[in-house]
């Protein structure tokens, strides 16, 4: 009862991992956490083309259904990352795909995906990270091989298969690089509110936005995202954080002043979001520090291991855990049984 499960579903929200398969079949302490404090989980990367699709005749869906059955199994809902994304492409794909082919092998893909966890799936990342303000289009749209090969109304054709093969999982658009307050990240915030407004006009189905939430410890985040958020619900668009961690590379190695900033960034983070009603899940980027991928992917400069999620390395709960557990309280007072 003093889960995060727990005190998230007292005020009617998901929270959950981006977890391994892997790690759920081999670390009986991974599997316990994620069985004790989730009611959502998503694949980190088991969803995603190349590992899906190993070939071009051939899909591989044993780590999905395995992770699948797992949720189901521990009355957990499960969130599908992602369906159509500018990296994590097979080499197939980039070899055979051509702007005759391309629409065609995206829609198949999607439907099949889609079609084969049809009424079990909670959400789907249909796009993920599709706005580059950089690359110099009015329009905001990143210059990938999406945009390439199938054209502009590359979202819309992906969403709209999405939605044949799925008519009730909630279908979202997710993005990085829109939470602190400085000028590169209002940008982006305004270039997708213009795409979410595009596609609100061409009532292309979309029920969400995923703003990821990898943060960076002490710094403050403010009234920019909180615009963001309210100018997503005025389009009746529910918001998920869909991939929080909370880095700290800017910090000295000290770990108990690490922790404790850390921590206090969650709480400060949550506290901001979750008072917006348009916000009803959370998902932390990953279960204990020691499988981050902060540290693999612009970590430290000092080596040091980052320590940006709720358990330690022996999967024990550290300050952050608390600090997140204290948001969710924070926004609808929880049941006394529910305190401890």
């Amino acid at each position: 009862m003093t889960s995060l499960r727990a005190h998230a579903a007292a005020g009617d929200l998901l929270t959950g991992f981006a977890v391994v398969p892997s790690l759920l079949r081999d670390d009986a302490a991974y599997t316990n956490v994620v069985r004790e404090q989730a009611n959502l989980i998503v694949a980190e990367n088991a969803m995603k083309w190349a590992a899906l699709r190993p070939s071009a005749t051939r899909y591989d869906f044993d780590d999905a259904d395995m992770l699948l059955n797992f949720a189901e199994q521990g009355r957990m809902k499960m969130r599908g990352h992602n369906l159509l994304w500018h990296r994590g492409i097979p080499q197939w794909f980039t070899a055979m795909a051509t702007p005759a082919n391309a629409k065609q092998l995206l829609q198949a893909h999607i439907e099949t995906v889609v079609g084969r966890y049809a009424g079990r799936m909670h959400s789907w990342d249909v796009v993920n990270e599709a706005i580059q303000i950089s690359d110099g289009r009015p329009d905001g749209l990143r210059s990938s091989p999406w945009l390439r090969l199938v054209g502009d109304d590359y979202i819309e054709v992906a969403f709209r298969s999405a939605r044949r093969a799925d008519p009730q999982a909630l279908l979202t658009y997710n993005e990085y690089g829109i939470e602190a307050e400085n000028a590169q990240d209002e940008a982006k915030r305004q270039a997708v509110l213009l795409l979410l407004r595009r596609m609100r006009a061409r009532h292309v189905p979309i029920d969400a936005v995923g703003v990821q939430s990898h943060i960076s410890a002490g710094t403050k985040y403010g009234d920019g995202l909180l615009r963001f958020i309210r100018g997503v619900r005025e389009l009746d668009l529910q918001v998920f954080v869909t991939e929080m961690d909370v880095n700290d590379r800017s910090l000295a190695p000290a770990i108990a002043a690490r922790d404790a900033t850390v921590a206090q960034t969650y709480k400060d983070y949550l506290d901001l979001v979750l008072s917006e009603p348009a916000v009803t899940v959370i998902v932390l980027w990953g279960v204990s520090d020691r499988d981050t991928w902060l540290n693999h992917e612009d970590s430290r400069q000092d080596r040091v291991p980052e320590r940006p999620l709720l358990f330690d390395d022996r999967f024990r709960p550290k300050q952050d855990f608390y600090a997140v557990r204290d948001a969710f309280d924070q926004r609808h007072p929880v049941h006394p049984s529910l305190n401890g």
